[in-house]
């Protein structure tokens, strides 16, 4: 009998160990100067294997619901498609606003807008989004489209902080990212890809409603996606209107 019970203690132990083990966020270990580098040299070529994010991003900036107006910012613009749908929305009196770490992820957006003829819609930004270059309540509304996962662990409470530290009161946060919720054999196989490998696949699964309410935000909405058999997250959260 005392065998007996031991034997489960043990099972329960390594169980506990194993589950310890999986809800783990992996860290990014490549640095910021990398990162740059990376994006910096497939911007050219980045809408020719990220075109299957669109409906997942289209989806969100759905929910996020920005008005004709409104002053908003995407972080991680990318090639810009989404900062010209942004533009489009809030419409002459509104303002985009957009912050990335790539040089030529930046052009190749402003090419795109111009070619829209929004550009003056929109003012672009070179930069770390872990520091915000902007006032507080300056924003109704924030959007991340498959970003807020390129940042290492300990800094993704920082970007959330500074994001509702921009935000006004009742400002949104919409956010589309790869989720470890809901994990399967092939996120495990992605995991172990990005530790050996971690110059190649800078990304990895986070805990996306956990992350953004333990900043603070309100959750509204959250949805499941999945990309490539790969779980994701579309999230849309409230800064509260008091502390």
């Amino acid at each position: 009998m005392r065998q007996a019970i031991n034997n489960l203690r043990y099972e329960l132990q390594k169980a506990n160990r194993m589950n310890s083990k999986n809800r783990k966020v992996l860290r990014v270990y490549r640095t910021k100067a990398q990162a740059k580098k990376a994006y910096d040299k497939i911007s050219r070529f980045y809408d020719c294997f990220a075109f299957l994010e669109k409906k997942y991003r289209d989806r969100a900036l759905e929910l996020l619901d920005i008005k004709k107006g409104e002053t908003v910012l995407e972080i991680g613009f990318g090639t810009g498609h989404c900062l010209k749908k942004m533009a489009e929305l809030v419409g002459d009196e509104g303002k985009v606003y957009g912050i990335d770490i790539s040089s030529g992820m930046l052009e190749i957006s402003k090419r795109r807008l111009e070619k829209a003829g929004l550009l003056d819609r929109v003012e672009l930004y070179c930069g770390d989004a872990s520091k915000l270059p902007y006032e507080d309540n300056k924003f109704d509304a924030v959007f991340m489209s498959f970003t807020l996962e390129l940042f290492d662990t300990p800094e993704i409470p920082k970007v959330l902080n500074e994001i509702r530290r921009v935000l006004k009161p009742d400002g949104r946060l919409g956010v589309v990212s790869m989720s470890k919720e809901g994990g399967n054999v092939l996120l495990r196989l992605y995991e172990w890809l990005h530790e050996k490998f971690p110059q190649y696949i800078d990304c990895r699964p986070i805990y996306v409603e956990q992350s953004i309410r333990e900043a603070g935000f309100e959750i509204k909405y959250k949805g499941r996606v999945w990309l490539f058999g790969l779980p994701g997250e579309i999230v849309i959260a409230v800064k509260p209107s008091k502390p």
